[in-house]
């Protein structure tokens, strides 16, 4: 197995990509603590790791608030008797407006979650990686965070941020055997983005089915991705064969962004 003997903490765990990442990693042999708002759901998918034979926990957490986070850790050590090896900086928020529509409050939430969020964990989580020698920040970004498209100032901005944190850290970390890297799908098939299509169906009165189209023609490959193929993008730079690589920031999008 290739995450035998580590303990990952999984923000945003209870749906979606989060999710997907965790019951990978259980398979492959971690243990997992799934950090969230929404309680139910990561009870929920602790008891899916915990049906397949995992060992998992499950901590309510806003990321945005440093307290929340602390305790997190904190909880995740009495449990499991150890600090977290792997952190998957998941957890976050998209929503869309144009620009000139986008006010102070939506702007903060953005960077409160997306942003500050990952600061916040990754303070958290670094005295541990770093007395261990070993670590794996992986961060969820987007090709967002490459790139600009209409209406969503505040979660690019948000997702260029971490980017950005993302290479500091690779660089500061290197040394002491702890990667920092940003995985940056293009559109996912999960409940975020059916959330956005809901978002333009209200704005522009189009079918859902046209909605959903329209995003999947963003991609060369005329799909969305899946949360399972992020999982596995995670599981190589979680694992010792992904050793090598640091500071990336890896698009997963079918070719729609090429840099």
């Amino acid at each position: 197995m290739k995450l035998a003997n580590r303990l990952a903490l999984i923000t945003g765990g209870g749906r979606g990509i989060g999710r997907a990442i965790a019951l990978l990693f259980a398979r492959e042999g971690a243990e997992v603590s799934l950090a969230a708002r929404t309680r139910s759901q990561i009870d929920t998918v602790a008891e899916e790791i915990r049906a397949e034979g995992g060992t998992a926990g499950a901590f309510e957490c806003d990321v945005a608030k440093f307290g929340d986070v602390e305790r997190a850790f904190e909880l995740t050590r009495k449990q499991f008797g150890r600090a977290p090896d792997i952190l998957v900086n998941n957890a976050g928020i998209a929503e869309t407006a144009p620009f000139i529509k986008t006010d102070e409050a939506m702007w903060q939430r953005h960077l409160d979650v997306n942003l500050t969020g990952t600061f916040h964990c990754t303070r958290a989580a670094l005295p541990g990686l770093m007395s261990g020698r070993w670590g794996r920040i992986i961060n969820i970004a987007s090709i967002a965070g490459k790139t600009g498209a209409p209406y969503i100032a505040a979660y690019a901005a948000s997702k260029h941020g971490v980017l950005g944190l993302t290479r500091v850290l690779a660089l500061e970390l290197a040394s002491m055997g702890i990667t920092v890297n940003a995985i940056c799908p293009g559109y996912v098939d999960t409940e975020m983005t059916a959330r956005g299509v809901e978002n333009i169906v209200a704005r522009t009165g189009i079918p859902a089915a046209d909605a959903v189209h329209a995003l999947e023609t963003m991609s060369p490959q005329n799909r969305m991705i899946t949360a399972e193929e992020v999982a596995a993008l995670a599981l190589l730079l979680a694992s010792e064969e992904g050793r090598g690589i640091n500071g990336q920031a890896i698009n997963i999008d079918g070719g729609t962004v090429m840099f």
